[in-house]
């Protein structure tokens, strides 16, 4: 059986460490290896910068809308109402009818005034109190001459002649009454057409019937019974910028568009500008007026307005 030999000591130290060397050296190829197959995470990219937001446009800067929206509208209207409460007897006119000025409306009953209008005619056209006026007073005339004559002769006394002259004066008093008490009826005669007058409705103007609130039997006092509006001259009340505030200008003319399909374009003159601006909407109105003589085109539409129309039309 071979026996170990021994090694001397300085080899064993060298053979320990060359075998720890290589341990170190493999452990650190492992670890490289390791290191090759983890990849990290790629750090976030930083976010771009924001765009700087664009600033508002200033209001006094921007350019206004050519087309304003507008409004048009009767030149006038007007309510008719009853003066004096009553009953309506009769209606004349309905709603959407033409009119002229003082044509019948509505009749209210007027028994009563009709009565009182009669009399007071009959007593202005009566003449018999002023006849017999005026025949007293040529009798006590005649009397007074015939007294004078027989004074002269002195056939009569002095006292007999002024008591004819008295006669005489209370004559004329007479006649000069009956002149008045006729003025007088004449005039109560007119005071009661006119109160007759109070119970019939009539057109202020030329026009159309747009409302109708009456018929017959009913009581009226306060509301009105109809509305008429007159549409041969239009105003159209614009909305506008206060940027055109200053160059908008009295006469100036704008065209309207109406938003009715057919309807053609017309020219308006500018009337009124308001001189008071609304601060909550930033506008303030203006108001025009066109000519509408053939009644074609109604009121109560929307429309467009746009500056310097042709001066055409108006």
């Amino acid at each position: 059986m071979p026996y170990p030999i021994a090694m001397p000591q300085s080899l064993c130290t060298i053979a320990l460490q060359a075998a720890a060397a290589a341990c170190c050296l493999a452990g650190a190829a492992q670890a490289q290896q390791l290191t090759r197959q983890i990849t990290l995470p790629a750090a976030p990219a930083a976010p771009a910068p924001a765009a700087a937001a664009p600033l508002p446009a200033n209001p006094a800067n921007a350019k206004p809308s050519a087309l304003l929206a507008c409004v048009i509208q009767p030149i006038r209207t007007a309510d008719i109402g009853t003066q004096v409460a009553g009953v309506v007897a009769s209606i004349e006119v309905e709603r959407g009818d033409s009119v002229t000025k003082g044509q019948v409306l509505a009749r209210m009953r007027a028994e009563v005034e009709q009565a009182s209008s009669g009399a007071a005619h009959a007593r202005a056209s009566s003449e018999a109190e002023w006849r017999a006026a005026m025949a007293g007073e040529q009798l006590a005339r005649q009397k007074l001459q015939r007294q004078h004559t027989l004074a002269s002769q002195n056939f009569v006394s002095d006292q007999a002649v002024e008591l004819a002259e008295s006669e005489y004066r209370v004559a004329r008093e007479r006649v000069s009454m009956a002149r008045d008490q006729r003025a007088v009826a004449a005039r109560e005669a007119g005071s009661a057409a006119a109160q007759l007058s109070l119970r019939v409705l009539r057109a202020p103007f030329d026009g159309v019937v747009t409302e109708r609130h009456a018929n017959p039997g009913e009581r009226f006092e306060e509301k009105p019974l109809f509305r008429v509006a007159d549409i041969s001259r239009l105003r159209v009340d614009v909305v506008a910028s206060t940027a055109l505030f200053g160059r908008v200008k009295p006469d100036q003319l704008f065209t309207i568009r109406p938003d009715l399909p057919g309807a053609a374009a017309r020219a308006a003159k500018v009337v009124q500008i308001d001189q008071v601006l609304d601060p909550a909407s930033n506008t303030f109105r203006l108001r025009l007026e066109m000519n509408n003589h053939d009644a074609s085109l109604p009121a109560g539409l929307r429309c467009r307005a746009e500056p310097e129309a042709p001066a055409t039309g108006l």
